[in-house]
């Protein structure tokens, strides 16, 4: 390996471009670079080698026979080459960058994706767990799972999930209510950073509003639920949180009444990219877990 520092990388790619094309015209255009440039790489090659690979002719240049054995060599590297570059091309291809909020990824993605793991054993799935949308068009990110709107510039959006909001206690703490006046006994546990309120809740219920005792405030939507979990009051929650907690126990929905957010769960994807197999199996696996989620909600309610 040591007598390759004798000769320049460029210089081997000009020879084997001008033995696999036939000319330095032809060489040039491949390696983007100049006619005189090749033929300079090519002179300097064969200096560095003490050896001639081409015969000048009229007609253009002639592998000589040691440069034809020479050539072939060179094109076998290259190659061994080009499918070691492609490794990582495929690597990346067959990687999925999914960019959800931490409380998503955290309570609903994450226990639910061994089953993608299943579908699809050759996707790579690297979560980006972060609040913030990125530039689709000019990142890594695959597809952004965002609550809001719907309305982010810079990339195509397809509702997921219409949110809806309703209270969750522990289970000692729903004994206690037997009326939705019984919330003025209870404390509230806040997010401090939420998009929703209370008010959007009574209004669906059709009672004024009460004034909770003070509870606990948090600034992140997963310690607000694992105090709800430990009973430190009631939380206004919504489906893909409070999904797995509900579903074995950990905490109720003590009324049954759930109001309209006026937000959803959406699918972002770039806008200047052609949508690639594995961004639509991944939208397909979701929508489908998705409808299982909320399949299980009604089964809750018609038990209760």
């Amino acid at each position: 390996m040591a007598m390759l520092n004798r000769v320049h990388l460029n210089g081997l790619r000009a020879v084997e471009t001008v033995a696999r094309l036939g000319s330095l015209a032809a060489a040039a255009g491949e390696l983007n670079v100049s006619v005189s440039a090749v033929s300079q790489q090519i002179s300097r090659t064969e200096k560095q080698l003490g050896q001639a690979l081409f015969e000048r002719t009229a007609s253009g240049l002639v592998l000589t026979e040691f440069g034809t054995a020479f050539a072939a060599r060179l094109g076998a590297g290259f190659r061994e080459l080009a499918q070691a570059v492609a490794l990582a091309d495929e690597a990346s291809q067959c990687t999925l960058v999914v960019s959800a909020a931490p409380a998503f990824a955290s309570k609903w993605l994450l226990p639910r994706l061994s089953r993608h793991f299943d579908r699809h054993p050759n996707v790579l799935l690297r979560i980006d767990a972060s609040v913030r949308l990125a530039n689709l068009d000019h990142s890594d990110v695959d597809i952004a799972i965002r609550l809001g709107d719907g309305k982010w510039s810079g990339g195509q959006a397809e509702l997921l999930l219409a949110q809806e909001v309703f209270p969750v206690c522990a289970p000692a703490i729903a004994r206690k209510l037997k009326s939705i006046e019984d919330l003025a006994q209870t404390c509230a546990i806040t997010d401090e950073r939420a998009m929703i309120n209370w008010e959007s809740w009574f209004a669906a219920a059709g009672v004024p509003p009460v004034t909770f005792q003070k509870g606990a405030r948090f600034t992140d939507p997963m310690l607000c639920l694992e105090s709800a979990i430990a009973g430190h009051g009631v939380m206004l929650g919504w489906q893909l949180l409070t999904a797995d907690a509900l579903a074995d126990g950990r905490l109720v929905a003590p009324f049954g009444i759930r109001a309209q957010s006026g937000l959803g769960y959406w699918l972002v994807t770039a806008s200047a990219k052609t949508e690639s197999r594995k961004v639509r199996d991944f939208k397909a696996w979701i929508k489908e877990e998705i409808e299982a989620t909320m399949a299980q909600f009604g089964s809750l309610e018609s038990a209760a």
